[in-house]
């Protein structure tokens, strides 16, 4: 290969490498824009952050049929910024009290295991001071179908052990596949769910999470998501934007959801 050849292919891989380095670059306004606007609590310690319930979850006393809800909230501390924490409650019928379902890092990190299974929780509590957001919500026979299935699903997660805040796997991997198994659940993840888009080692293509559609994922670092729920949405290296046309809304890293 001559000079000037060489020279233009090097000059066009810096091309590339330029375009990619500002497309990241505008997908991080979004969550530094979040962090300038104090919507994260940068300063309080955890322990002494509202862990309160928020009455978002039906009194098991005054709702005796079957729940099922799934919940969001902004991470802890600058994570806030680009990612939610979610889990899964079920209520079964007749039920005094609710059971959730999520996986959590710092267990993992201290050598237990990440899944964690809480029999009598609050399912609506605040999660270190972020308030949170209900993602999903059904009640009665068809939340009661349900809760079974969830809990199998539950038990046949793949990686109970493990936690990787990105690209996966992580909580946001965890809901996202038990919602992948139970498509009743129609759950629409935001963008703002790193880690959903994490399929596994040797996955590369698999139902949206809501189960409406399809995406393809390189190990959550790249890939697209087109589905009725989720509309379409392209991927890099964890940071998710797109268009949702179902409810007429912009899906922006950061701040999630805009518009709709």
């Amino acid at each position: 290969m001559s000079a000037l050849p060489r020279r233009r292919l090097v000059l066009k891989g810096l091309a590339g490498l330029a375009a990619l380095v500002g497309l990241v670059a505008l997908l991080l306004v979004g969550p530094l824009t979040v962090m300038a606007s104090g919507a994260v609590d940068l300063s309080t310690p955890w322990h002494a952050t509202r862990q309160d319930s928020t009455g978002l979850a039906p009194d098991p006393a005054a709702e005796p049929g079957a729940v099922v809800q799934v919940y969001g909230a902004r991470a802890v501390r600058w994570r806030g910024a680009f990612a939610i924490h979610p889990w899964i409650a079920v209520k079964p019928e007749g039920a005094s009290s609710y059971t959730t379902y999520q996986v959590i890092g710092w267990r993992a990190m201290r050598g237990g295991r990440a899944l964690v299974i809480t029999e009598g929780a609050e399912p609506d509590r605040h999660w270190y001071g972020a308030a949170p957001q209900l993602l999903a919500e059904h009640r009665g026979t068809a939340a009661q179908a349900m809760i079974e299935r969830i809990a199998s699903a539950v038990q046949r997660y793949p990686w109970p052990d493990q936690y990787r805040a990105w690209p996966g796997p992580n909580s946001n991997t965890f809901v996202a596949w038990v919602a992948r198994e139970v498509p009743e659940l129609a759950l629409d993840l935001p963008p703002t769910a790193i880690g959903k888009d994490w399929l596994g080692p040797a996955t590369l293509l698999a139902r949206a999470p809501s189960g409406t559609g399809w995406q393809l994922s390189l190990w959550g670092l790249a890939g697209a998501t087109l589905a009725r729920e989720e509309g379409l949405e392209l991927h890099l290296l964890g940071l998710a934007f797109g268009v949702d046309v179902n409810d007429a809304r912009l899906r922006v890293p950061g701040w999630g959801w805009t518009g709709g």
